[in-house]
């Protein structure tokens, strides 16, 4: 099948300086617009970084039923969620494993939208069985921006109809730019102040356009998918496909992933009403899972020491990783990192990982699996708790 293109390409192409495309729900996505990612990943965390994420899938349910299909589906008690706020949260097989993760946002009383990673469609219609509510899949009508850094809200301030001062985290707004109507939400994944932006797809050349005009003086920069996997791993964020397997994809036992095995215990509402995998959550939750997923930092000085034994300098990847590496105790293997990063802002090479649960605790030492001069080595490592990076102001 032939990869697709976002409303948003006619700008993005012109602005690939070396074509580095990647695939991405079907679509093209760029992975970085200039020739190397560090002004791009700068833009994020000291300006403004602007992201093309409209691959994300989208859904609207709607209806009578439409909240009671939802809180059967996800873990999260959307009873409590009001009318302009969003939700994290994932959804679970009968056996309390994780399928997905996306965000879900109440646009009215009864009308929400949910995103994904990959298609879900089948999934809410097979629950919404008996259910007065319809599911509609927007993905193809609906344009999305991440507008991402400190310099975020007042590039929005200065292109919105009104102020975004009232937009707490994890809330959504209706609002007009040049007079097109989205919907803005505080939200995004690089763990840092930020947007994203809705839209319809005819509107998506014009808003670009006014992000752009109206972020000149903010330092706003295009950015690509290499420095978002950066950022959004020094903000502890998983992700499909690379720190966990779809339950609708995994195979074996060991390939499944709670939950409470990725770090979003918090996320489940074990008591509210009748949901998937609910019966399997509590009593997971009951006896604790016997996975984690943790951060990783590895020691600069282990990593130098390694080198040296081979008369070289530390010799280290700009680019972020997606492999499974192992991670040891002693001369035994307790789990493996997923993903991982040199971290420009704190001057770390940092991992996700999942270890067996007795070896969780922030500040147990660990080795990681490095390969120097092509030989397998081990460096010091020690677990540490997630968002390696949480400013106030993601919040604020």
């Amino acid at each position: 099948m032939m990869l697709r293109t976002t409303p948003f390409h006619s700008r993005t192409a012109r602005l690939s300086q070396g074509q580095a495309w990647r695939r991405w729900a079907g679509y093209v996505a760029a992975s970085a617009y200039e020739l190397s990612h560090e002004h791009e990943y700068a833009a994020i965390r000291n300006a403004a970084a602007l992201l093309d994420v409209t691959p994300l899938w989208k859904y609207h349910i709607a209806g009578r039923h439409a909240e009671r299909l939802l809180d059967r589906v996800v873990t999260r008690d959307v009873t409590t969620c009001r009318v302009g706020q969003v939700f994290y949260t994932p959804w679970c097989d009968g056996r309390g494993k994780v399928i997905d993760d996306g965000t879900l946002a109440r646009l009215d009383a009864d009308r929400f939208r949910l995103t994904s990673a990959e298609p879900n469609l089948r999934w809410l219609t097979q629950n919404a069985v008996g259910l007065d509510v319809t599911i509609e899949d927007v993905s193809d009508r609906i344009a999305a921006l991440a507008l991402q850094g400190p310099t975020s809200r007042a590039i929005l301030d200065a292109v919105v109809d009104h102020g975004l001062e009232a937009v707490r985290y994890f809330r959504i707004v209706p609002a007009r730019i040049r007079d097109r109507e989205v919907t803005i939400s505080r939200t995004g994944y690089t763990g840092d102040l930020g947007f994203e932006i809705w839209m319809r797809n005819e509107d998506a050349e014009p808003i670009w356009d006014a992000l752009i005009d109206g972020g000149a003086p903010y330092g706003i920069a295009p950015t690509g998918l290499v420095a978002l996997d950066i950022a959004r791993i020094e903000a502890g964020l998983i992700l499909l496909g690379v720190d966990y397997v779809s339950a609708h994809k995994a195979v074996i036992p060991s390939q499944f992933s709670s939950p409470f095995e990725l770090g979003l215990g918090w996320t489940v509402a074990a008591d509210k009403a009748p949901f998937v995998g609910q019966a399997a959550l509590r009593k997971e939750k009951a006896h604790g899972p016997e996975w984690a997923l943790v951060g990783i930092e590895v020691e600069w000085e282990a990593l130098e020491r390694l080198y040296a034994e081979v008369d070289l300098p530390p010799r280290l990847s700009a680019e972020p990783w997606r492999t499974s590496v192992p991670v040891f105790s002693g001369a035994r293997q307790v789990g493996y990192a997923t993903s991982g990063s040199w971290s420009p802002l704190l001057k770390k090479p940092l991992a996700l990982a999942h270890v067996e649960s007795a070896y969780a605790a922030p500040g147990t030492p660990v080795t990681m699996e490095v390969t120097v001069e092509h030989r397998r080595k081990r460096a010091a490592a020690t677990v540490t708790k997630t968002p390696f990076f949480d400013p106030e102001r993601k919040r604020a």
